[in-house]
């Protein structure tokens, strides 16, 4: 008897391990399958991650080609601004010239209108107004309106010399 109590010891014992050992396995499954999905999701956010990185890459291309192009429109309208600002300043000073020349001119109308109002001098014979000459200003661009502004106060300065002569003779 005491053997069969033993015996039915030793096959409870292997029972209640065998159980034991089934749970522990279905445990292990499970973790197994949780392991097996989150690899899965692993794998689709890395997958992810590749594709929004060659995406970046190709925005990152598409800027690097429109910075490129940006610079040289940039660059263009700096050197045509540059060679207008050039222009700009060559007919500041070429009208610039011109009001000089014309004040000139005025002055030496005024100075001549004036000097026969004085009283004549006995000893030195009386001078008649002298004609003023004008250069040309130079051809280009605006030149053609600054020279024919040059010529119209060349008239005008002849025809007030002519004045000036007719009233002093």
């Amino acid at each position: 008897m005491m053997t069969f109590f033993v015996s039915m010891a030793a096959d409870v014992l292997v029972a209640v391990l065998l159980v034991a050992t089934i749970v522990s396995s279905v445990r292990l499954s499970r973790r197994i399958n949780r392991l097996k999905a989150d690899e899965a999701a692993l794998r689709s956010t890395i997958g992810d991650l590749v594709v929004a990185s060659a995406t970046a890459e190709r925005a990152i291309a598409g800027l690097r080609a429109t910075l490129d192009e940006c610079d040289r429109t940039l660059t263009e309208r700096l050197a045509g601004a540059e060679r207008t600002s050039t222009d700009l300043a060559a007919h500041v000073q070429a009208g610039e010239s011109v009001i000089a020349r014309i004040a000139a001119i005025v002055g030496q109308a005024r100075h001549a209108a004036t000097a026969p109002a004085a009283a004549p001098s006995t000893t030195a014979p009386q001078a008649g107004p002298r004609a003023v000459l004008v250069e040309p200003a130079p051809a280009g661009g605006n030149g053609e309106r600054v020279g024919a502004a040059l010529a119209a106060a060349q008239a005008l300065s002849e025809r007030a010399l002519d004045r000036l002569r007719a009233r002093a003779a």
